[in-house]
């Protein structure tokens, strides 16, 4: 009996083809290694995080001691210079980096684990939930947030990193959680959501199995902002005075220059790499978002 000689792509028409969600992962990794946004932005924000977390490493001493002659301008031994009271200023600014996206993680991340929470259960199960909880965000949105976070802070006896993020987080979750909201009301009515209800699951499993990874790009995208606008909050918070106590960050530096006459005295190393570390980190953050937009919505994708 003869063998018949197999056909070219005879095999390949009988293999499994490619999984649904393989091909979506793969087909949003090729056009974001193509976006010059992504690749922009997701550069900076690792290189300054990267020095943050390495530098404090390489120096030794601390932030805030005299470790040098005073006002000096950047030299090699000095490479921000120094303040008017003989501090290092690259030590400070690569500590402030750590404190600022520790500020940033702890805040946004606050605020998207409430924001998301209170969107997803409100536009699951819509009726009396969801008007409860949309009164009850609309109220917090329409607080005065930098008043009552100085108010806030400005009587605390102990001013610390994580007491300003968890403040920052717990009045700055409204706006997520009214956007998750809409998108969750939209999705709860899918036939794969009702056929999930009628099969008995439990609201929780239903949102993180069900709606959550629908609106994965979404919600990061959403943190992303949350951690961007932490920064700024914070920055503000420490420009007035109401930073952390006993700390170091981008935002006490701008503080320090500018109440130590840094700008009339000609010191620009002094407060110049502070304003651009917040300038460089929260527009990367930025560029990064775009970025990613672009990659997750067909739309705008630039082939």
């Amino acid at each position: 009996m003869t063998n018949v000689p197999a056909t070219p792509g005879a095999a390949d028409s009988g293999a499994a083809p490619e999984p649904a969600g393989e091909r979506k992962v793969s087909e949003g990794l090729h056009f974001a290694r193509r976006n010059p946004k992504l690749l922009i932005g997701t550069g900076i924000v690792l290189a300054l995080l990267f020095t943050g977390l390495i530098g404090p490493l390489f120096i030794d001493h601390g932030p805030n001691v005299y470790v040098g002659p005073k006002s000096q301008p950047p030299s090699s031994e000095y490479w921000m210079g120094t303040t008017s009271f003989g501090q290092d200023i690259w030590a400070q600014f690569v500590y402030g980096l750590r404190s600022t996206f520790l500020v940033g993680a702890l805040g946004g991340g606050i605020a998207f684990v409430v924001g998301t929470a209170v969107g997803f259960v409100a536009g699951f199960k819509g009726g009396l939930v969801d008007e409860l909880l949309n009164m009850f965000t609309n109220v917090v949105l329409v607080l005065p947030t930098l008043v009552v976070l100085i108010v806030a802070v400005a009587y605390l006896d102990v001013r610390g990193v994580v007491v300003q993020a968890l403040f920052i987080g717990l009045t700055s979750w409204p706006w997520a959680a009214r956007a998750v909201r809409s998108q969750a009301l939209s999705l709860a009515t899918r036939d794969y959501v009702d056929l999930a209800r009628l099969s008995g699951r439990r609201t929780w499993r239903i949102i993180t199995t069900e709606i959550a990874p629908n609106m994965s790009s979404y919600l990061v995208m959403s943190f992303i902002l949350l951690f961007g606008g932490a920064i700024l909050i914070a920055a503000g918070l420490d420009f007035i005075g109401l930073g952390p106590a006993n700390g170091v960050s981008l935002g006490l530096m701008l503080e320090s220059a500018v109440a130590w006459s840094a700008l009339q005295l000609g010191m620009w190393w002094w407060f110049i790499p502070p304003g651009a570390g917040i300038t460089l980190l929260v527009g990367s953050m930025y560029i990064l978002n775009v970025g990613l937009d672009e990659v997750f919505n067909p739309k705008l994708r630039e082939l």
